[in-house]
């Protein structure tokens, strides 16, 4: 008879023992599927009780208008990491179009997290662009922290820090609107005065390899199409060639 229970006692043990196991897999699994990246599963405390949130994160977020300012973009990210940041979103993006890191990193922080910058131009385009980005922010409990403004390192968890956030960003715009002005008004006295030539087109500077092309035994249609310009435009460069009638 003991030669019988033995064996279902060890089988009884194994499946409680699988049933420990799954029971764990499955807690596992239900903590990652709310976890961020970079975060690691939250450990019970050996009482049972669950474990404090995670501490806040400086999160830092870069940005440079073109591929040829690679080396203002790694000075921004040093400058950020050098800041306590534990996770940077860097991009190169012009001022006026989509910023897909920009978004990435709005959607990363989380209350009680801290957004960083170096400077206000790096973020928003507009002192409203601005206001609805600290406004978003605020929504989440996320505050926002601007390394140098005006040679001050501002956060808006502080009213001060706020306010002088505020009056920064409304010079900036205010500068950049009489810079735009002052250019509009360059720009109509060189007019009047006959000295406005403009942009060149850039079919213009296309002619050249427009009339090697066509030297090569290129038709008109696959010149436009190989430089990107209209047949008018391949037309009037072959009409202009040196020695042409």
């Amino acid at each position: 008879m003991s030669r019988i229970v033995d064996p279902l006692e060890r089988l009884l043990k194994q499946q409680q023992k699988l049933e420990r196991q799954r029971a764990r897999l499955e807690r596992e699994a239900a903590a990652l599927a709310g976890m961020r990246p970079g975060e690691g599963p939250p450990q019970p405390r050996p009482n049972g009780t669950p474990m404090p949130p995670p501490a806040p994160l400086l999160v830092g977020y870069a940005r440079t208008s073109t591929a040829e300012q690679a080396a203002g973009l790694e000075a921004q990210q040093r400058d950020l990491s050098a800041a306590g940041c534990g996770r940077v979103f860097s991009e190169q993006a012009s001022s006026v179009g989509s910023r897909a890191e920009l978004v990435r990193a709005m959607d990363f922080v989380r209350e009680g997290d801290t957004l960083v910058v170096t400077k206000i131009d790096r973020l928003a385009r507009s002192t409203i662009h601005l206001w609805d980005i600290v406004r978003d922010l605020d929504m989440k409990g996320v505050s926002l922290r601007v390394l140098n403004l005006g040679g001050e390192m501002v956060d808006t968890r502080s009213a001060t820090g706020r306010l002088i956030l505020n009056i920064f960003a409304g010079f900036a715009q205010f500068e950049r609107e009489m810079m735009l002005e002052r250019q509009k008004e360059g720009i109509a006295k060189a007019k009047a005065e006959g000295r406005y030539t403009g942009r060149k087109p850039s079919a213009r500077l296309k002619a050249d390899d427009a009339r090697r092309l066509h030297a090569e035994g290129k038709t008109v249609t696959e010149i436009a199409k190989a430089l990107g310009i209209g047949r008018a435009s391949v037309y009037r460069a072959l009409e202009t060639a040196p020695g042409t009638a």
